[in-house]
């Protein structure tokens, strides 16, 4: 009889009757009561110290504040009471709406007396957070089923906060009969209402079949929200899909998240009926087959932006022995020589690759614009010079790495899509490839092998960093902090030494975001070739008996770790002193002095645009985050200046690059507008003329062969001539 004492369940023993009954009844009473001495009684801090009642200051705090919820930890839970935690562990659906009965209670002693119009007590949610090893979604089993789970995952797609009934009231038809306030299981799960009416009128004919109907405003219901939930990439087996689960979140968890961002879901995994099938034929067969979802009852989320694979895991010991290793004196060279130890050579690649994986810092200025932190990089080349190998490595090394490949990505893809929900008929979004790396590195590969408007796409992204969307009512701007590390062949396959400027067909918007622009040419040199064959054969014979690492270098796993943690934890700026300096080498470059022209030896013919300003202070920073250093230094910017040395400005020394407009010099410009004048003075407008004499005419007044096939090129792109005839004949049209 120990149940008269609780408020809120009364029963009476009916003489012997039906006692199982009861002592369920007593039993969740009596649970219902050790919860409540739980959330009363739990305190943190001892006796000396002083000590606070968590739960009951923070119900009421909550409360008072129109805030109704509370957050338990399991941990406190289970130092309670063992047993009271392995409920809400093995049974979690009843057991956690007792706590919640329980948590209503306490809240109603905390806050009385309260305000009147204030009298009945609200509902409380109570969520849940355990410190507990996250499992995975893949490992969920039959076993789990309606047992408590912790999933980590990425939120992919949100639909809009929708209301459900908690309590429903229906009414008959015909005999206005109504039963009011049915309690409806929380979840996906529905209603089934009753078939029959029972009341019985004498003199009335009986009810028919499915008499009731629900009373929309006398229901009281709660906001729900679905969310779509991805396993994280890393945790994704090698060549498989990434699997998917459906969340239920309700009342106070909704709006918590949005699509892009990384969570750890406290949850019951639960079933539902399976939506009935279109035909009503041999399909509908499975009566007890249900498909699975998570009703969520807490989710954290993973801290903002980059580095969070490992933000919560760097115990003191570690980031004692990161800091000891990023203050080495040759932690740089270090750094760049653990990038891809297997690939042989290409120094200056491997210390741009680990600028680019550190990064610049982000700035965000006082009108509310921001400047990019990120550092991007293209490298152009000759089929077999490692470039897709060096992609690979970067995206296992980066915090978060997506590898796509140039054929077979779209501009949806890469960006943002949007799709129709299939049960409410709604638009959503789902974020892409840029989207989910955020704070990370995209690696493309293949870049010469897009589709022009697909290339397109990833402008906005690659220099605003941001991705805007309007498309079909949705109008949205989308975050993606990424940098971009492209590998691309030239036009001709190999690099053309003769055709100079014609090896590269991208646009100059697309080049000029690039803050470093490699051209890796597989050069015939007999020395060179010996040592990079003995590399290769090394590797091929030591393949697996090669484990530990050589000396100097820096372990995947703890190279990984330095990345994301000085990702976090630093954020540099140019000093005083290194700023000045590279404003007069700025000045320098751009001015063309005949000193700079002096020292390097030629006509520089590359435009410095301010891009290319910020390009080398982002590298320099980077050198700078590299060392945990607050400020770059002014050996940071030479390094950073010759860095850019070797990759754009060689680039575009080597004449690849000229034509992009800008690129050419000035007596170049003179040149073809010279060629240009006599042609158009060669034939009129409507005349024909063989190609091939042409070019025998031009070359015989000892103009170079490449600077008519350019004049050519464009004036057909301007639509002045036509080829003709197999392409033998030029005619003119305008």
């Amino acid at each position: 009889m120990s149940g008269f004492d609780d408020p809120g369940i009364y029963y009476s023993d009916s003489f012997g009757g039906d006692a199982s009954v009861d002592e369920g009844q007593v039993r969740k009473s009596q649970l219902q009561k050790r919860f409540k001495e739980f959330l009363r009684q739990y305190r943190v801090g001892t006796d000396r110290t002083g000590f606070t009642f968590k739960y009951r200051d923070e119900l009421k705090r909550h409360y008072n504040l129109g805030q109704y919820w509370v957050e338990v930890e399991m941990e406190d839970l289970a130092s309670f009471d063992e047993d009271l935690a392995d409920y809400l562990y093995k049974q979690p659906t009843e057991h956690l709406q007792l706590l919640e009965e329980a948590a209503k209670e306490v809240a109603d002693e905390v806050t009385r007396p309260r305000p009147s119009g204030e009298e009945t007590p609200q509902d409380i949610q109570v969520m849940l957070r355990s410190d507990a090893n996250a499992a995975n979604i893949r490992s969920l089993k039959s076993d789990q089923m309606s047992h408590l789970v912790k999933i980590p995952g990425i939120v992919i797609a949100a639909t809009p906060v929708r209301a459900k009934a908690t309590r429903i009231t229906i009414q008959c038809r015909s005999c206005r009969n109504t039963i009011s306030s049915i309690a409806v299981r929380p979840g996906l799960e529905g209603y089934a209402l009753p078939r029959k009416c029972n009341t019985e009128q004498a003199g009335r004919p009986r009810c028919p079949l499915d008499p009731y109907f629900i009373m929309p405003d006398k229901c009281k219901c709660v906001d729900f929200q679905v969310l779509k939930l991805q396993e994280s990439p890393d945790a994704v087996p090698h060549g498989e899909m990434p699997r998917h689960l459906q969340l239920y979140c309700d009342r106070y968890l909704c709006d918590k998240v949005v699509p892009g961002n990384r969570v750890t879901i406290m949850g019951i995994y639960s079933i539902k009926k399976s939506a009935q099938s279109k035909n009503k034929g041999h399909y509908n067969v499975g009566v007890g087959i249900r498909s699975a979802y998570i009703r969520v009852v807490g989710i954290q989320v993973d801290t903002e932006g980059s580095g969070h694979s490992f933000s919560g895991s760097v115990t003191p010991q570690e980031e004692e022995e990161l800091r000891r290793l990023a203050a080495m004196p040759n932690i740089y060279e270090t750094i760049a020589k653990s990038i891809a130890p297997s690939i042989y050579g290409s120094t200056d690649i491997k210390k741009a690759i680990a600028c680019l994986l550190f990064g610049g810092s982000r700035k965000r200025l006082p009108d509310g614009l921001t400047r990019r932190g990120d550092i991007n990089l293209l490298m152009l080349g000759d089929p077999g010079t490692a470039k897709s190998q060096l992609l690979k490595f970067v995206e296992k090394c980066s915090p978060i790495g997506v590898y796509t490949s140039g054929k077979g990505s779209s501009a949806a893809g890469l960006t943002a899509s949007v799709i129709r929900d299939p049960v409410s008929r709604n638009f959503f979004m789902e974020g892409g490839a840029m989207v989910l790396a955020d704070g990370g590195v995209v690696c493309i590969d293949e870049f010469d092998k897009m589709r022009e408007d697909d290339r397109v796409a990833i402008h906005e992204a690659m220099e605003q960093q941001t991705i805007s969307i309007a498309k079909a009512g949705i109008t949205t701007t989308l975050n993606s902090r990424c940098s971009v590390l492209a590998a691309a062949n030239s036009v001709f396959g190999r690099w053309d030494d003769t055709k100079g400027e014609e090896n590269i067909d991208f646009m100059p918007t697309i080049l000029s975001r690039f803050d470093m622009i490699f051209i890796v040419k597989d050069e015939h040199n007999e020395e060179r070739d010996m040592t990079l064959a003995k590399h290769v054969m090394a590797l091929h014979v030591s393949a697996l008996t090669q484990t530990q690492a050589v000396e100097g270098e820096i372990e995947l796993n703890k190279l990984k770790k330095l990345i994301s943690f000085c990702r976090t934890k630093c954020g540099p700026r140019l000093s005083a002193g290194a700023a000045e300096k590279l404003k007069n080498r700025y000045v320098l470059m751009r001015s063309g002095t005949r000193q700079h022209e002096q020292e390097s030896d030629r006509r520089s013919s590359i435009p410095i645009t301010v891009r290319q300003l910020e390009a080398i202070v982002r590298i320099a920073e980077s050198l700078a985050k590299m060392r945990l250093q607050p400020f770059a230094t002014e050996a940071d910017v030479e390094e950073a200046l010759r860095l850019f040395h070797v990759s754009t400005l060689d680039a575009a020394m080597s004449g690849s690059l000229s034509g992009a407009e800008g690129f050419t010099t000035q007596e170049d410009q003179e040149m073809l507008s010279r060629i240009e004048k006599q042609l158009k003075r060669r034939f009129a407008i409507g005349s024909q003329v063989s190609e091939h004499s042409i070019v025998q005419d031009f070359m015989r007044q000892k103009y170079p062969e490449h600077a008519i096939y350019k004049v050519l090129q464009l004036m057909m792109r301007r639509g002045e001539i036509q080829h003709r005839m197999q392409r033998k004949v030029l005619y003119r049209i305008k």
